[in-house]
């Protein structure tokens, strides 16, 4: 045994015990004829102290040691003189008897510290170094005792975890794939999954009526703060349930995370705001609830043939900032200038400060009677030193979305995002299809296999546009963390949803003749939900990126900087293959 305890355990009552200790030197600190060592290991930091005058060679020894050289120290544990109530071994120290140098260590290119000097690319090079710090150390164990909480949770609930495969067929609707050639299958290629989707749903065919797994997905998509190229997904699927089961069922599952981990009571029960009330509100099917700010329409308020710009518009919306009245020219000009930078998309920004004193100043006072602006004072819901933004456009839904973007830049300015608040939801009745202006036709809004509102098939020959689905969505903290849908288990609606997707059936029959096939033989009705695991974790550790809790990511190009990953195959590798690169010039 390298070890008999481990550096955070220690306590004041093991005084006088012998102990071994193996771990990183942290610090070293040389005063005269003493030397003090902070030795680090996963479960804390102890120190280590070496006399001059009890022990000359043991202290030179100790002098020696670098910043992360990896050793092992014999000796006994006495009361610190001089404690450190910040370290919770603080009472105690090593008296070093015996110290050996398991490993030497080169300079760190940055200091393992909580709070380090490493920028993010430095950091990802060397991530098993980064991995050393507390911060990313305790988001791994966040993500440890998450999966364990969910295993258990839903093993209690006859759920049964079943491995999918990774290489699978690839399925062209949604993200684009991540391809992997097959040596065997010359000129074919596997793909890896977006998702388990169609596999979860055999399963169901299968008789596996609860079924879960913990699953790595890949798409091939533009990274954010809330995506990489390869992902964790808590995967389920339910058999004969409805949509209320399962929201039902998985509301209980948050609920018991936020209260093991977090002690964190959600309500018992969430709210459930329908996909068109989200966007009227907020502008978005994921609102942020931590605040107000809700949108209020101002047709009748402002369209009264005075300024052009409202007037022509087909929407016109505004947000009640309370207590920014007092924002300043520049302020303002910020603001104006944040709406209209291309990630935003708005022509323009108009501004009404209805200050302390009574007064009222506007961007558009030239255009509106005094009377006019206190009509929309009282239908936005202002008081004296509230500020009020608007925002207008020719696409309702596209404005709206400005706006929210504008509501959650004044929440991010206010501090009115509280990472330590949760405030959850379920979106539903979200559109079956959206357009796609690249595509130029319908396509589905979460995938083909996805249930419409039994009450809307009628809609589905001529009016498919207003058809609403059966999905779901939960949403916590202005964040998608998962998201489902009842499946169709009728062959003939999934033929008719394949023909509105513009499938040909020789074509579905190609892509998914497996899961046709298999509806042929008894399918029950079924549904399911996946949670974004990265996102869960990144949640409840209060982190802006999910990069912060997986062990090894990729950065914002989707590279590996570590591995040096992707990076070129070796042409024999490429001869097996029977595969040629040739590059186009960008």
């Amino acid at each position: 045994m390298y070890r008999t305890n481990t550096c955070g355990e220690l306590r004041l009552s093991d005084a006088g015990r012998k102990v071994t200790l193996a771990g990183w030197v942290q610090r070293s600190r040389k005063m005269g004829a003493m030397t003090f060592i902070d030795l680090r290991d996963r479960y804390g930091i102890t120190q280590l102290v070496f006399n001059d005058e009890t022990d000359n060679e043991l202290f030179d020894l100790a002098n020696k040691l670098g910043r992360e050289f990896c050793v092992q120290a014999t000796g006994t544990v006495r009361e610190r003189q001089s404690k450190n109530p910040k370290m919770p071994t603080g009472d105690i120290e090593i008296i070093v008897e015996k110290l050996n140098v398991l490993s030497e260590s080169a300079t760190p290119p940055f200091t393992i510290e909580d709070n380090t000097d490493g920028g993010d690319d430095i950091r990802m090079k060397y991530r098993y170094l980064d991995l050393r710090r507390n911060p990313v150390r305790k988001n791994l164990e966040l993500r440890h005792k998450m999966t364990i909480a969910i295993r258990n949770f839903l093993d209690s609930k006859d759920f049964i975890e079943v491995e999918t495969p990774i290489l699978i067929g690839s399925t062209p609707e949604g993200a684009r794939d991540f391809v992997v050639p097959s040596r065997m299958n010359p000129g074919q290629f596997y793909a890896l999954p977006q998702s388990p989707q169609t596999l979860k749903q055999l399963l169901m065919v299968s008789g596996f009526d609860r079924y879960f797994q913990i699953a790595k997905c890949f798409r091939d998509e533009d990274l954010r703060a809330d995506r990489q190229p390869e992902f964790t997904q808590i995967d389920c699927e339910m058999s004969f349930v409805d949509q209320e089961d399962v929201i039902s069922l998985f509301e209980d599952m948050c609920r018991h995370l936020f209260k093991q981990l977090l002690g964190v009571s959600l309500p018992d029960k969430l709210q459930q705001m329908t996909w068109h009330e989200a966007m009227r509100r907020f502008g978005s099917d994921k609102p942020d609830l931590r605040f107000g700010m809700e949108f209020v329409e101002l047709m009748d308020v402002l369209q009264i043939g005075t300024f052009p710009v409202f007037d022509q518009a087909a929407y016109i919306g505004g947000i009640c900032v309370p207590g920014c009245a007092s924002y300043t020219r520049k302020q303002l000009d910020q603001l104006t200038d944040f709406v209209k930078r291309p990630q935003v998309g708005a022509k323009g920004l108009v501004y009404v400060k209805y200050n302390t004193d009574g007064t009222i100043k506007s961007s558009v006072d030239k255009f509106y009677s005094k009377e006019t602006l206190l009509a929309l004072k009282e239908k936005m819901g202002a008081a004296d030193g509230d500020l009020v933004l608007i925002l207008s456009g020719d696409n309702a839904n596209k404005t709206r979305v400005q706006l929210c973007t504008l509501r959650l830049e004044m929440g991010d300015r206010l501090g009115l995002r509280d990472k330590n608040r949760f405030e959850c939801l379920w979106i539903i009745d979200f559109p079956l299809f959206e357009w796609s202006d690249e595509e130029q036709r319908l396509m589905a809004t979460h995938h083909p296999f996805t249930m419409p509102n039994p009450d809307d098939i009628p809609l589905l020959d001529e009016h498919p546009e207003r058809v609403r689905a059966k999905a779901y969505d939960f949403v916590c903290n202005g964040i998608e963390v998962g998201g489902g849908s009842l499946r169709i288990h009728d062959g003939k609606l999934q033929a008719k949803m394949f023909d509105i997707l513009g499938f040909t059936p020789e074509r579905a029959m190609a892509q998914f003749g497996f899961l046709i096939n298999a509806f042929k033989f008894g399918a029950p009705p079924h549904a399911g939900l996946a949670f974004g695991l990265d996102r869960f974790v990144a949640i409840f550790a209060g982190l802006d990126s999910i990069r912060d809790c997986i062990a090894f990511p990729k950065n914002n190009s989707g590279r590996d900087v570590m591995l040096d990953a992707p990076s070129e195959l070796d042409p024999k590798q490429l001869e097996e293959l029977q595969i040629k690169v040739e590059l186009r010039e960008q």
